[in-house]
């Protein structure tokens, strides 16, 4: 693996500066590679990350582990947590990390010269041991790493919409193919464009 300042380089290519949270997310990344034997960053797609946010956080997962979404090894579950949870794709171990409460206040021990809070946090964070820094606890997957992944290429069409359906998403109700929306699971409801054209 990568030292951390080369990994803290690389996620900050993605932002204007270096911030605690692209720390967090290396530190989460470097010590997943460590509980769970691998070596990181991977050229492979062997290692799975699901961050229970989104933003700075994973670009420094990304950075440290070379999970992405658009390599399918990244998924966003968003819980606005600062955790992720990293699985073994060939064993199916899985191990969640998450920063120890307290860890703001103790950032200031690991940079006393630091000018502000933001500051302590950004160089406290890269110092701070990992069983003061973070908590991590073995889990198993409430759905089958392989059913969560699905078959990249499978294709399907949705017997309501019309839409296609890759990657194994589909839901079978009732002996049809559908959806997630046409299914009744979806993130957004389709508006009334009578009621957009009468208020635009």
């Amino acid at each position: 693996m990568k030292p951390l300042d080369a990994l803290l380089r690389d996620s900050a290519t993605h932002h204007h500066r270096l911030c605690p949270r692209q720390v967090l997310g290396a530190r989460v990344g470097m010590l997943a590679a460590s509980l769970l034997d691998l070596n990181l960053p991977q050229s492979d797609k062997r290692l799975l990350a699901i961050a229970e946010t989104d933003g700075c956080f994973v670009d420094g997962i990304s950075a440290a582990t070379g999970c992405y979404v658009g390599r399918r090894t990244l998924r966003i579950e968003d819980y606005g947590k600062t955790a992720a949870t990293f699985v073994d794709t060939l064993t199916e171990q899985a191990i969640r990390i998450a920063p120890r409460a307290g860890i703001r206040e103790l950032a200031w021990d690991y940079a006393p010269s630091a000018r502000n809070k933001w500051e302590a946090q950004l160089i406290g964070y890269q110092h701070i041991p990992d069983d003061l820094l973070l908590d991590w606890q073995w889990v198993k997957l409430a759905v089958p790493v392989k059913k969560m992944i699905g078959q990249a290429g499978r294709r399907v069409v949705c017997e309501r919409c019309g839409e296609e359906i890759i990657n194994q998403k589909e839901v079978m109700c009732k002996g049809n193919i559908l959806c997630k929306t046409c299914a009744g699971e979806s993130y957004f409801r389709f508006a009334d464009h009578t009621m957009e054209m009468a208020t635009a």
